[in-house]
């Protein structure tokens, strides 16, 4: 199955920049949006796209604003999550009827955004790795590796360099890590190849206040069914975060063991579980 490439006109800050995705599935499928993360892409996605497509869904992964085929920003503060819904908006501005969105750490994050909005076209949300906070030591984590500009002489280099930062992702086969390092490669003028994401993300991060991220304020506006899918060695989404959650009705709870933040989504047993809870009325 090959996907489609798309690209919109979205206008933020004063400007129009392009939103590019892939999409799969037939023109007339329940939409899925399916949301990267903070450095990712919306390539990391085809495993499960193509579950759902196959199964008559029409499957949306963009990348965010900054990644991938995306435009980079000309404000390096604009790196935020209102920023990426607003992008996002545009396209599910395009879909009739109910949207289903699953969302991967910062995709999720702007899930929870779209959810806890009046009149929300959102029907099932799946958060995978990311919860109403995010501890302190997990955050200052991300914002001392995120932003280097990293080059490499080659793909197999950096996919080296993924299997060592990605680790956590859980159990992937070599077809599964190359996969991944093909699509986060931008090529080049001498030859080698750096990360496909404007290394200029990071700024928001440098400028925000240390401490934990409180999300519960908009956790508590999301009134549809949720499925939280955990990593059980996640420091992005703890223990006892998720188990909190999940006392909310209309809340399922999936922890993975083995695996940390966050989980790849490309294992049968993961996209089974995700297509089940989506199937549902």
């Amino acid at each position: 199955m090959t996907p489609r490439h798309q690209r919109l006109r979205y206008l933020l800050a004063g400007g129009f920049h392009h939103l590019a995705w892939t999409e799969w599935g037939p023109a007339d499928g329940a939409p899925v949006v399916c949301v990267h993360g903070l450095t990712r892409n919306g390539r990391d996605f085809d495993a499960l796209a193509q579950a759902l497509a196959a199964s008559g869904r029409r499957v949306f992964c963009p990348d965010l604003p900054g990644r991938g085929a995306s435009d980079w920003l000309p404000d390096p503060l604009l790196y935020t999550p209102p920023s990426y819904v607003v992008a996002l908006a545009h396209l599910i501005a395009r879909l009739e009827g109910p949207v289903d969105w699953v969302g991967t750490s910062l995709g999720g994050i702007c899930g929870m955004m779209v959810a806890a909005g009046r009149n929300t076209p959102l029907r099932r949300l799946v958060l995978n790795d990311i919860g109403s906070r995010v501890p302190a030591t997990a955050a200052e984590r991300i914002a001392a590796y995120v932003g280097t500009r990293l080059v490499f002489p080659d793909v197999g280099a950096l996919e080296a360099h993924l299997r060592k930062v990605h680790a956590p992702f859980g159990p992937l086969a070599d077809d599964e890590w190359r996969h991944l390092a093909e699509h986060s490669a931008r090529s080049l003028p001498d030859g080698g190849v750096t990360t496909h994401y404007d290394p200029d993300i990071a700024v928001p991060f440098r400028n925000a206040p240390t401490g934990p991220v409180d999300l519960a304020a908009i956790w508590s506006l999301v009134k549809l069914p949720v499925l939280v899918i955990r990593g059980a060695e996640s420091d992005i989404l703890d223990e006892e975060t998720a188990a909190d959650m999940a006392t909310r009705p209309g809340v399922d709870l999936l922890s993975l063991p083995g695996i940390g933040h966050a989980p790849a989504l490309m294992e049968a047993g993961q996209i089974g579980r995700i297509a089940a809870f989506l199937d549902r009325p």
